[in-house]
């Protein structure tokens, strides 16, 4: 064996072949379309429209002394769906059992007419 063959590695000649037959399938799918064509793209954007009916006001429920599970339950049937909760101690405790927290605050407060978007915040200290 002379040093070419023992400096070659195997299998580099198929791997060879394999690029120029990727390289070759390429050039083959875009021969048709010159380089600098671009070809037209459509975006349909969909934009909800804007209503009396869809900008009207809710009134925000009174769910004080409630558990706070049952609290975000009537906000919810009342079409308010952006809540936050909030330990009323201060302590920054988590309300992970919802029905073992009872509602001592809400803001904005009952009756009042908002926005569907609109934060509402409900305060609960543990039962």
């Amino acid at each position: 064996m002379d040093t070419t063959d023992r400096n070659r590695m195997p299998g580099k000649t198929n791997v060879a072949a394999a690029v120029l037959a990727a390289g070759a399938f390429a050039t083959a799918c875009t021969a048709g379309t010159p380089s600098n064509q671009q070809r037209p793209v459509t975006v349909t954007a969909s934009v909800p429209a804007t209503s009396a009916a869809t900008a009207a006001k809710i009134t925000v429920p009174d769910v004080s002394g409630m558990n706070h599970q049952d609290a975000q339950d009537k906000m919810q049937a009342a079409g308010l769906y952006n809540l936050r909760e909030v330990d009323s101690t201060g302590k920054g405790r988590m309300m992970v059992l919802d029905r073992n927290w009872c509602q001592t605050g809400q803001d904005p407060k009952a009756g009042t007419e908002v926005d569907a978007n609109t934060v509402i915040t409900l305060y609960a200290d543990k039962c």
